[in-house]
């Protein structure tokens, strides 16, 4: 029988199976050993495994950083949980110019293997510090793997493969993921980093969905069949490394792709993944276009940041206008208020 949970529990019994596998293991952070366990992603690892090896610390993102980084040094495997990535801004020295340089710098002596878990995205109006997509930002780095899983199944997977990995991962979580549902099988797995995923299989054209939005481009799916066009669903998974390859033939299978990135297009994944594309099929005529938050700063307003986050219906009208050109610009959704919320049916 399919066993369905959410994407907090996923992560949850992740890191449960990974610290009861390697005793290396240990987690910490701000909030990590509370009665609501960091939105139940670590509740009740601290009645199992102790203090030792759940903890609470100050917020300090930039020493208990550097503490990570020591531990790795010394052998062990700390996953470092951070409530919001806006804050890992206080961090990037110990992130960027020594996690993710030390292998090279020491000639392979040393590794560090961390994983620095982070959430992203809105909730109810969090404003301009605090609903942040910055993983744009770690991409640019050689040394370090980002990971923005979307189904609860590849949530545990990915966060498996990072604890397991010997290298420094970025672990993206978006908020509205946590309470998303979906097969995920109870003995322990690792999902292999760097390989997307299709959610949806379609003919006419690809929506690639960063994080949550993957989840959006799902929904958009759903609406673009009421003009007839079929759409293909691609989760990259790993940002980097980036699985260029999958997207570059969903690409050109549909002749049109559509990428839509919970962070700002400038300089972000959604430019990095149509460069990709673009590079690979230059000449054949693909029809490309992107979507991110609007170019401004987050608003606190709910009907700003309903303006300011990219929606199903938005992405949909994108779309049908990437295809078909003014005719499509004049096309509206019909909204559908009984659009059952996405589940992410297995096995993969």
């Amino acid at each position: 029988m399919e066993r369905i949970v959410t994407y907090a529990e996923a992560l949850r019994e992740a890191t449960e199976q990974e610290m009861a596998r390697d005793d290396r293991v240990f987690v910490f952070g701000i909030g990590v050993d509370d009665f609501k366990g960091t939105y139940g992603t670590t509740k009740g690892l601290v009645e199992r495994f102790g203090h030792d090896r759940t903890f609470d610390t100050p917020l300090s993102e930039d020493a208990m950083t550097g503490v990570a980084i020591g531990a790795a040094f010394a052998g062990l495997r700390p996953i470092h949980v951070h409530i919001r990535m806006d804050f890992l801004m206080l961090a990037m020295n110990q992130i960027v110019n020594i996690a993710s340089k030390a292998r090279y710098m020491y000639g392979g002596s040393v590794s560090v293997p961390i994983v620095v878990r982070s959430v992203i995205g809105k909730s109810w109006g969090q404003g301009a510090q605090h609903s942040q997509g910055l993983h744009a930002f770690f991409m640019h780095v050689p040394g370090l793997k980002v990971v923005a899983p979307v189904t609860p199944y590849d949530a545990k997977g990915t966060l498996a493969a990072s604890i397991r990995d010997d290298d420094p991962v970025i672990f993206v979580e978006h908020r509205l993921l946590h309470q998303e549902r979906g097969h995920v099988p109870p003995e322990p797995y690792a999902t292999p980093l760097g390989k997307a995923r299709v959610l949806a299989e379609g003919r006419d054209v690809t929506l690639v969905g960063v994080s949550y939005m993957a989840v959006e481009c799902l929904r958009a799916r759903h609406y673009l069949k009421q003009t007839g066009i079929e759409a293909e669903v691609i989760d990259p998974i790993t940002l980097a490394p980036l699985d260029a390859e999958a997207i570059v033939a969903s690409s050109r299978k549909t002749g049109a792709a559509l990428v839509v990135d919970t962070g700002w297009t400038a300089c972000g994944a959604s430019a990095e993944i149509l460069a990709r594309v673009a590079e690979s099929t230059l000449g054949e005529g693909l029809r490309l276009r992107r979507m991110g938050f609007a170019p401004v700063t987050c608003p606190p307003s709910k009907p700003l940041e309903n303006l300011f986050y990219p929606d199903a219906i938005r992405i949909a009208r994108e779309a049908a206008a990437l295809l078909r050109g003014d005719s499509g610009k004049s096309w509206e959704p019909a909204p559908d208020a009984s659009l059952a919320p996405v589940e992410f049916r297995g096995p993969f």
